[in-house]
């Protein structure tokens, strides 16, 4: 992971997580045990960005994905209003590996199986990423993520991303809603995939939209699919779906 591909940003002053905890998806005082996964929403409770916070004495740190930085960085300071909050882009780089976790990094909270990741300049180990992501179906921002996202049909629940007991957030009625009186017509889901298609093709199956396939490992992808529509006969370009 190079440091073109992340952006980390500092939050300071007294108000930063009272600050945080009325925007983001998840629980803010979870950083008193380690890295917190969340997302900000639009007000109808769609997706922003996803990113990482990490403590970092009385500031916060916050990990996320380098094309989405300004427009978040953007946002947050639209928000902050008269909050004492200072927010700051640093040259942090961004190292991820396998293993033990070294000192100075934190466990990926969204799957046991996405190891470390470290901001102490922590030597990065050359892992497949995207074959781990696929195989644990994990969306990434920029890719299976994306401004018509809902977090509960991404699987943010799933990946320890929201927290339904903390209180309100930006777009947290939706969520709740979604959550508790709905039942998810669409998602992301793993898939079968025979041969290979751009992300973000279409999946059909007897002339109907089924849904878009992403990213591509080993003869599986991530797909963002119509629950009720998946089935044999299913394409994406030239290559054929599966279910799994």
């Amino acid at each position: 992971m190079s440091e073109t591909t992340r952006k980390v940003l500092r939050l300071s002053g007294g108000d930063v997580k009272p600050f945080l905890q009325g925007l983001v998806t998840n629980d803010v005082d979870r950083l008193a045990h380690g890295m917190v996964y969340t997302a900000l929403l639009t007000p109808q409770g769609k997706y922003r960005a996803d990113f990482f916070l990490i403590p970092d004495g009385d500031a916060v740190l916050l990990d996320v994905t380098a094309e989405l930085a300004p427009g978040l960085l953007q946002a947050l300071s639209m928000y902050k209003l008269r909050s004492d909050v200072a927010i700051s882009e640093t040259d942090i780089t961004v190292s991820r590996g396998l293993g033990e976790t070294p000192e100075g990094a934190f466990a990926d909270p969204r799957h046991p199986t996405l190891g470390w990741r470290g901001y102490a300049g922590q030597p990065d180990q050359d892992v497949d990423w995207d074959a781990l992501r696929v195989a644990s179906c994990i969306p990434e921002g920029g890719i299976e993520l994306g401004a018509d996202s809902f977090v509960l049909e991404v699987g943010f629940e799933r990946l320890n991303g929201v927290d339904f007991k903390k209180g309100c957030y930006v777009g947290q009625e939706v969520t709740a809603r979604m959550k508790h009186k709905t039942e998810l017509r669409k998602g992301l889901t793993l898939v079968g995939i025979d041969g290979s298609a751009t992300p973000g093709t279409e999946i059909t199956r007897d002339g109907k939209t089924v849904g878009q396939v992403f990213t591509q490992s080993e003869g599986r992808a991530i797909a963002y699919v119509r629950f009720d529509r998946l089935g044999d006969g299913m394409q994406a370009g030239e290559a054929r779906i599966h279910t799994l």
